[in-house]
């Protein structure tokens, strides 16, 4: 039996093995360059399918979008949630390039609980009153007071201070109701300062009945869901009760303003049904109008009073 190969025979099995692997080197530079011109084509292809083709197997395989990136990144979490897209040499370089606002739109989504019927977020920042510099915290009015908190998107600008002038000179209403009025802004305390000692007829505030908060971290404005990409608030309304619990909201974009008499009738109908729980207040309750009780026999006694 012989044990070794004659020289001969080695030189042609290095030369087989070489060959081979010459093959197989070719044949994976085609399938690399094919994929880098599917790329600059426009083709989002996806390297597991160009594997899976060379291998035989029919089916495209799929990978899920987000698998390529960082996970610690705002991006991964964006596109992670869009499970089952496959990744190309576009759609990769998208994913690594997604804007951060792709994390707080994911975040938006998991915090979908609404807030009307929870506890409003509690804060504390810097506010400006009576030209000076106070600190307000949300939470030391719950079992003394309702508040009516709202926010606007900018110091020194056009629709804005028409809302809080209003605001302010319906205060007296607001207090006899127990409720505290609370105005917040994306700018700082300064800019607040030198907006109140700018006479209204310059488009200033002059001096209101109630502070203005700094929301210059923009805390306050993302934990109310009211802040936009432009890093600006939108005009959001939220009413809390005494029990800190969020009773009523609205949210308007950043072009047309709100409606004093809306909010303070909302006051109204949420004291009134919080001291009367029997009862409800149907659309555009206003105080010494009839309510109606929640129940079928009761309602109907309402019915039959207004549609009589």
């Amino acid at each position: 039996m012989q044990l070794f190969h004659s020289h001969n025979e080695q030189q042609a099995l290095k030369y087989a093995s070489l060959k081979r692997w010459f093959g197989f080197s070719v044949a994976l530079n085609m399938i690399v360059a094919g994929y880098i011109a599917f790329g600059a084509f426009g083709m989002n292809d996806t390297l597991g399918s160009v594997l899976t083709r060379v291998s035989g197997v029919s089916s495209r395989a799929r990978m899920p979008m987000g698998v390529v990136m960082n996970p610690m990144t705002p991006s991964f979490m964006g596109h992670a949630a869009t499970a089952g897209e496959s990744v190309g040499a576009k759609s990769a370089m998208q994913a690594i390039r997604a804007p951060s606002s792709a994390g707080r739109n994911l975040a938006a989504s998991a915090a979908s609980v609404p807030l009307v019927g929870s506890q409003a977020p509690d804060f504390k920042a810097t506010a400006v009153y009576d030209q000076e510099f106070v600190d307000v915290q949300l939470s030391s009015y719950i079992g003394k007071k309702y508040v009516l908190l709202f926010f606007y998107p900018l110091d020194f600008t056009f629709v804005c201070p028409t809302e809080i002038t209003a605001f302010s000179d319906r205060y007296n209403e607001f207090k006899e109701l127990d409720c505290e009025v609370l105005g917040v802004s994306v700018d700082s305390q300064f800019s607040h300062l030198a907006w109140l000692q700018t006479p209204r007829a310059e488009g200033g505030l002059g001096d209101l009945e109630y502070p203005l908060v700094s929301d210059l971290k923009k805390e306050i404005s993302e934990a109310f869901n009211v802040l936009t990409d432009e890093g600006v608030a939108l005009r959001g309304l939220f009413l809390i009760d005494k029990e800190g619990v969020i009773q009523h909201s609205t949210i308007n974009n950043l072009a047309f303003g709100r409606n004093v008499d809306e909010a303070l009738r909302v006051l109204q109908a949420t004291r009134y049904v919080q001291q009367n729980p029997d009862e409800v207040c149907p659309a555009g309750w206003q105080p010494g109008d009839n309510t109606m009780k929640p129940d079928p026999k009761g309602s109907k006694e309402y019915f039959s009073k207004v549609f009589e």
